[in-house]
């Protein structure tokens, strides 16, 4: 049995269909939010861009993270997207008392636009389970790729399990301190005020934070993954110092139209660190334990040079440090 080309099953193309249907429906009912009778220029009407900007950014990070799980064939991604689609409606439900806070004013626009806003967290809870769906079929289309890596010994599955759970919580690090950061930037923020400066220059040093972690944790480079462990408690400071502005007295009323919000998402930004933190530890414990082939090579494994086909390419055996022997495949495409 050999590793599909991507895309080519059924169950991966309706996969990314459903993902496709979600991201239009959803961008389309919030242009329709922000569209009609809204004068943006004004602070208490600021949520209304920030919602819809979030929640752009939001389906398309999910769309991408759908093309990367099955690029990877990662069952573990799979899951934390569907985790990722829950707190999507999370959120959705959130917004509809944040968009009442600043419509309290203008009932007749709120009675508007409150249906739309229901809408939106109806639409993804009716497509998560389509989603659940297909994860269940994509698991075990995708449950052979990891043996193929590791073999069927259970430590080296172990570790290898710990590996793909750190780089994906990586990347949703990655969205969920873009995500508190773009609240702070249009909400906000004045650009004039040193809280303003602090939080640009916090985008690139989580930013190679979160790279330098990922590179360290796959080739096993023991200081840079230390240092990217350090920086990921520097950042934990970051997040528990904006929670205390977003509640102190002479600074809370910059927060009021949108403090649920911005509240909850430095709070999971700050819990995602957190197990990152635990999880990279472990993973740094299994360095120079026989898991560095795979994890340098186990993307090329999926690709068709790496397997032979008809015309006459060669036959592959894969045999990593304290894994047993693969027998050779033969692919046929």
């Amino acid at each position: 049995m050999a590793v599909e080309p991507i895309l080519s099953t059924r169950p991966q193309q309706a996969f990314i269909l459903t993902k496709a249907i979600v991201v239009l429906v959803l961008i389309s009912v919030t242009f329709r939010l922000v569209g009609e009778d809204v004068d943006l220029t004004q602070n208490r009407y600021k949520t209304l861009p920030c919602y819809l900007a979030l929640f752009i950014y939001a389906e398309l990070f999910e769309l991408f993270m759908a093309f990367d799980a099955l690029r990877l064939r990662s069952v573990i991604q799979l899951f934390g997207l569907a985790i990722f689609h829950l707190g999507m409606i999370v959120f959705a439900a959130i917004e509809v008392h944040e968009l009442s806070a600043a419509l309290s004013q203008r009932s007749d626009l709120y009675d508007k636009v409150k249906p739309l806003v229901i809408t939106a967290p109806c639409v993804i809870a009716a497509s998560l389970i389509s989603l659940a769906w297909w994860v269940y079929r994509l698991y075990y289309e995708f449950g052979w790729a990891v043996f193929r890596v590791v073999g069927a010994n259970p430590y080296m599955k172990t570790m290898y399990r710990f590996y793909q759970i750190l780089l994906c919580l990586l990347k949703f690090d990655f969205f969920a301190f873009t995500s508190v950061t773009m609240m702070l930037l249009i909400i906000v923020l004045n650009t004039d005020s040193a809280e303003f400066g602090l939080t640009i220059a916090a985008i690139p040093v989580v930013i190679v934070l979160l790279v330098l972690c990922a590179i360290a944790v796959q080739r096993e480079i023991k200081w840079l993954m230390v240092v990217s462990l350090i920086l990921m408690l520097a950042a934990e400071t970051y997040f528990v110092f904006k929670l205390v502005r977003y509640y102190e007295p002479s600074t809370s009323t910059q927060y009021l139209s949108t403090r649920a919000t911005i509240t909850t998402f430095t709070i999971i930004a700050f819990l995602l660190l957190l197990v990152s933190f635990g999880i990279g530890l472990r993973c740094l414990a299994d360095f120079d334990k026989g898991l560095k082939e795979a994890k340098t090579t186990d993307a090329p494994l999926f690709r068709r040079g790496n397997s032979s086909t008809l015309g006459g390419g060669s036959r592959e055996s894969k045999h990593l440090p304290g894994s047993e022997p693969l027998e050779e495949r033969m692919s046929i495409e």
